[in-house]
């Protein structure tokens, strides 16, 4: 059987770090990944909205890791573990294989949540890997290029409405680039379309936007987005959703609101992907009502001492689920399976800040007492997700791309091609409908 010295599960922020200081140790191990892509999240939105390439921003991790002879990159989906063995087993190219480890480190992530309602997820848009970012890319042409050519002043109307649902920072700032697209792209690109035309609802629950942030920070990203003509709507829920729009139920109101969109994308919360539930069967480890693992203090899961869990499939300590929370967590479990960190120790985390951008020239920045906005803000927000992108030609192109985008009116990556529909099979099908209509 195939063995190694450890084994790590995931290919994002946490498996990366920890992946890089085990291959600088020159440590042997294995990562497995259902993608060989290192998926930078925090800027899908950028990808949706034609700002960045998918390549930017999710760079190979066979790349990353191949000046490491110790590190070995494989494709494959983890099903389960068996903890006493210290075994897993995992699937690729339609076969199951079993490897041997004496470390494990599980960093698979997160997926959206639904709160209940999965039916949603078959009539919105998500934002969580690279091809939720194509998808909903496509999408947002789609709607554009068709309401130029319909003659349906309703249809276009219609086509032209989006609604994001949750409040976030992920949701505020896909919320402020539609807006922005409307008035900085497709009011140049297109004739007859212009940013009034174009109307974009931000939807939350709670009583502010970006409820992580709270106070100045909060009412100053309200302000900046209905500025920029976006609506903010608070303090109200979703009850239902189909192709064509949603019903928004405020608190303490007793009917709700239709609201017609094409366009609805869902980004109101997290659940831990599916190899968190296979840990926790196996470990005994608990989990909370997002399906995340409630790891000890050291990481480690359940009563192992050998196996780990970072990121945003874990719960500790109310830590947020950003990037820089499994980013050291990842170091944090490597340095104990290289004993550079006692048996044991507790994580702990350095909250270097946190900061979430609205739209051009407008972000909010938050470090310990310190808040910032604006200008200074976007600045600031440019620089820090710049050193964050793995890789000098990413960094290169990003930042030719953020000035096209942000100081032009360019949006480079945006790519749309109609889907070919024989006219005579759609008259066919109207005729059938009416012949149908008429009997009836």
């Amino acid at each position: 059987m195939d063995r190694t010295e450890v084994v790590i599960v995931g290919s994002g922020f946490g498996a990366l770090a920890a992946a890089k200081k085990l291959a600088k140790a020159g440590t042997p191990f294995v990562l497995i990944s259902e993608t060989t892509e290192h998926l930078f999240q925090p800027l899908l939105y950028q990808v949706a909205t034609g700002v960045l390439s998918a390549g930017e921003i999710a760079p190979s991790i066979r790349a990353i890791l191949a000046k490491y002879p110790n590190a070995d990159v494989r494709l494959g989906r983890v099903v389960d573990v068996h903890a006493d063995a210290k075994e897993l087993v995992y699937e690729a190219a339609g076969e199951r294989h079993t490897l041997g480890y004496n470390f494990l480190i599980a960093a698979t992530g997160a997926r959206q949540s639904y709160f209940g309602r999965d039916e949603f997820a078959k009539v919105t848009y998500a934002l969580k890997t690279v091809n939720d970012a194509k998808r909903l890319r496509d999408q947002i042409v789609r709607c554009f290029e068709e309401a130029h050519t319909t003659t349906d002043p309703e249809r276009a109307k219609n086509l032209l409405s989006f609604i994001v649902i949750g409040a976030g920072a992920t949701g505020v700032e896909l919320a402020g680039q539609i807006k922005e697209l409307a008035g900085r792209y497709f009011e140049q690109s297109i004739r007859g379309i212009t940013a009034d035309d174009v109307t974009v609802t931000l939807v939350e629950g709670a009583g502010v936007a970006m409820p992580a942030y709270g106070g100045k920070l909060s009412e100053y990203t309200k302000a900046s987005l209905e500025k920029s003509g976006v609506e903010v709507v608070l303090n109200t829920l979703v009850t239902d959703i189909d192709e064509h729009g949603a019903t928004l139920k405020a608190h303490g109101s007793e009917a709700g609101e239709r609201r017609t969109a094409e366009t609805i994308v869902w980004s109101a919360g997290v659940q831990a992907n599916d190899f968190a539930g296979v840990l926790a069967e196996r470990t005994g480890c608990e989990t909370d009502r997002a399906g995340r693992l409630l790891v000890n203090p050291d990481l480690t899961v359940g009563g192992r001492a050998d196996i780990f869990a970072v990121g945003d499939m874990t719960s500790l300590n109310n830590l947020p689920g950003q990037s820089p929370v499994a980013m050291q967590g990842g170091r944090h479990v490597a340095r104990t399976v290289l004993g550079k960190t006692p048996r044991g120790t507790a994580f702990k985390f350095r909250d270097k800040g946190s900061m979430a951008i609205i739209n051009r020239f407008r972000a909010v920045t938050k470090v310990k007492s310190i808040e910032l906005t604006g200008f200074i803000a976007w600045v600031l927000w440019l620089a820090v997700h710049m050193v964050y992108l793995v890789g000098f030609r990413n960094r290169y192109i990003a930042v030719m791309s953020w000035f096209g985008s942000f100081l032009g009116h360019r949006r480079p990556h945006f790519h749309y091609a109609q889907e070919p529909s024989p006219v005579g099979a759609v008259d066919a099908d109207n005729d059938e409908d009416d012949e149908v209509s008429v009997a009836a």
